[in-house]
């Protein structure tokens, strides 16, 4: 990944987006979620990951975030490894996933030709980050976070999404909307 797609810039606020190759929907799967925010949740824990804003999407995981010590990128290439294996195990070995034969071949169509990923490939590769750089702009990504449930239709207000920052019972450590500077 070319230097310019990385963030890289300690104790920096960065919006990023992971996005499953295909937009395929996976983490309309409670359990499937589950791994996602557990997985947050120790990065936040072990490696100094500081959410400010996160929604995870059917498809896709928004959120604002930074490490004060190293490199988001590297925090974020860790846990999209992380994740990778362990979803990709999930579904390929759930008997109720209805949709297991067509996501596996998904995934495999995905790796083709890829150095990093001879088999399978569940996220696209890159998180194309974005430097938060003065608090309208942290306002706008935050406000662009938490409402995408409601743009695309699953709720009708930001905070009935369980999967969201904007929840008020969201299970992952937030910091405070004015920490940002």
């Amino acid at each position: 990944m070319s230097e310019h797609l990385k963030a890289h810039k300690e104790g920096t606020l960065y919006f990023c987006t992971l996005t499953v190759v295909g937009w395929a929907d996976v983490f309309t799967r409670a359990r499937n979620a589950q791994v996602i925010l557990e997985s947050l949740a120790f990065c936040q824990g072990n490696k100094g990951l500081e959410l400010f804003a996160y929604c995870l999407m059917p498809s896709h995981l928004h959120l604002i975030a930074r490490v004060q010590l190293g490199r988001l990128s590297d925090v974020l290439r860790d846990f999209k490894s992380f994740t990778a294996k362990r979803l990709l195990d999930l579904i390929a070995n759930e008997p109720g996933e209805s949709r297991k034969e067509w996501l596996m071949r998904l995934f495999r169509e995905a790796a083709q030709g890829t150095k990093q990923n001879q088999d399978l490939m569940f996220w696209q590769k890159s998180m194309y980050p974005i430097e938060i750089t003065h608090p309208a702009m942290y306002d706008q990504k935050v406000g662009y976070i938490h409402n995408n449930p409601v743009n695309e239709g699953l709720v009708t207000l930001p905070e009935h999404y369980a999967w969201s920052s904007a929840h008020p019972e969201s299970p992952l450590k937030v910091f405070d909307h004015d920490a940002h500077s």
